[in-house]
């Protein structure tokens, strides 16, 4: 059991020219500028309070297995498996690619309320976990972890929206975003090591997207256009806006000598706001929103 749980040999001799892009691709699923795209778009053209549940549970899988991986600090498989450079010095347990592709693929199962969602949710999930070990970056019990710990975080977050929590529900929204906020110098007093700074950086999404869709239901109320024709230029632009702000911002913050951890904070921040206020608001004025 020890041997299939951290061994991951066998992965090579799977490896081939036509698999190897295939999991490449699904890996991108786990990894930011796909974040970036899938929920702006889902949240502008799919339902916005469904993506804003699903961001702020994203959000919260991100730092709980930025913590973990601090807290039990076990190390990735050998540097001469790994083909994907992409993971950094970040330790293996629980593998976050497969903990948050258990928990949003399944959470939007869960809103779909179709057969058919929970059967794409199991395929997704199983080629983003599976393609941690192909790439070998992950060891079995690492993706295994991740599965189980995602799954988890689904039925417990099923439990935070639901009528249990009315009153976080019917606090202010401004205490409401302040008390978000607040995590974040709390987590230097028990992070296991130093706070890592994207997991700083998610306290930053997770506060600035709730207070954009805050903002958006109360004064914007924005509504995809009933043309997917307008819908769909929207988006288009909506997403080249993001990113090109995206690097602006990289680049610029940089420039100005701001920290690694202050750039960082504000250029999440923004790009949250920007997905959920700002955004919306160009949609509506501009006539491809209602």
């Amino acid at each position: 059991m020890e041997t299939f749980l951290h061994d991951i040999s066998w992965v090579v001799p799977l490896r081939s020219a036509i698999l190897t892009p295939i999991f490449k691709g699904l890996t991108l699923l786990g990894y930011p500028p796909f974040f970036l795209a899938f929920l702006p778009v889902g949240y502008w053209l799919w339902d916005k309070k469904i993506f804003t549940r699903l961001a702020i549970l994203v959000g919260i899988v991100g730092i709980s297995n930025s913590f973990l991986k601090d807290l039990f600090q076990d190390p990735r498989p050998p540097l001469e498996f790994a083909m994907d450079k992409g993971v950094g010095e970040s330790f293996g347990l629980p593998s976050g690619h497969a903990q948050i592709a258990a928990a949003m693929w399944f959470w939007l199962a869960y809103e779909i309320g179709r057969s058919w969602g929970w059967a794409a949710a199991a395929l997704i999930t199983a080629g983003v976990g599976f393609s941690r070990l192909y790439l070998g970056v992950h060891d079995v019990e690492d993706v295994l972890a991740g599965t189980l710990l995602g799954l988890a975080s689904v039925v417990i977050y099923r439990g935070l929206v639901s009528e249990q929590f009315n009153a976080w529900h019917k606090l202010n929204p401004a205490l409401q975003f302040a008390a978000i906020v607040a995590f974040a110098p709390l987590f230097y007093f028990f992070w296991p090591a130093g706070v890592p700074i994207g997991t700083i950086a998610l306290v930053f999404f997770v506060a600035f997207w709730w207070l954009g869709h805050l903002i958006d239901e109360k004064w914007i109320r924005y509504e995809r256009h009933e043309s997917w024709l307008f819908a769909g230029v929207a988006a288009v632009a909506g997403i080249v806006v993001l990113f090109s702000l995206f690097k602006v911002m990289g680049d610029n913050f940089e420039a100005m000598g701001l920290s690694k951890l202050v750039a960082t904070s504000l250029q999440t921040a923004i790009i949250s706001f920007y997905a959920t206020a700002i955004a919306p608001a160009i949609f509506r004025m501009s006539r491809l929103a209602w």
